[in-house]
């Protein structure tokens, strides 16, 4: 059997295509109309990353995704639970977030997931656009590097379209504008 990077080119080519699927969710996702078949979407390519993920024994970035999963779920229910939205849930998901980057550390490297995670899940916690779309300029390029360095190329293209669209957003709203929301 050929293989590359200690896989066949067989399982390289699944474990690829896995997060290429997952790119191709979330492209579709915008072109759905309603914001809950949208989160549906992105939710299912967050959970084809995190199975990347497992599958390249990235396991920080995988277990990452889920807290973000889970994050996100709570996030989008918040108005329905006053409890999702609080402090002390927003200190469990970083606590849990911080313990399972211990448990899966694999050097600096496992660094650039809980970054982007913490950092974001702090920013979503302001409910400010201006907040938001920082944390997300932090967050995504910390994500864009760990793809790179763990060779998940759909990876690598998702955070990408993630960045420019960032700074689209910041730019056709400006800095002033997204700060009121």
């Amino acid at each position: 059997m050929v293989k590359w990077r200690g896989r066949t080119i067989v399982s390289e080519i699944i474990i690829q295509g896995v997060g290429f699927a997952g790119v191709l969710l979330f492209v579709i996702s915008y072109q759905i109309k309603s914001n809950k078949g949208l989160f549906l979407c992105q939710m299912i390519g967050c959970t084809l990353f995190c199975l990347q993920f497992f599958m390249m024994g990235a396991y920080t970035g995988a277990i990452s995704l889920i807290i973000n999963i889970i994050r996100n779920i709570l996030l989008l229910k918040s108005k329905e639970w006053k409890w999702a939205k609080s402090k002390v849930v927003l200190f469990l998901i970083l606590a849990t977030l911080v313990i399972s980057t211990v448990i899966t550390w694999n050097g600096p490297i496992s660094l650039l997931p809980f970054i982007s995670i913490a950092v974001t899940t702090i920013g979503y916690w302001t409910d400010n656009g201006l907040n938001i779309r920082l944390s997300q300029l932090v967050g995504s390029p910390c994500y864009l590097i760990y793809d790179i360095l763990v060779h998940s190329w759909g990876g690598v293209i998702s955070e990408s379209i993630a960045i420019v669209s960032i700074i689209v957003s910041i730019c056709r709203f400006g800095w002033k504008n997204l700060a009121k929301e």
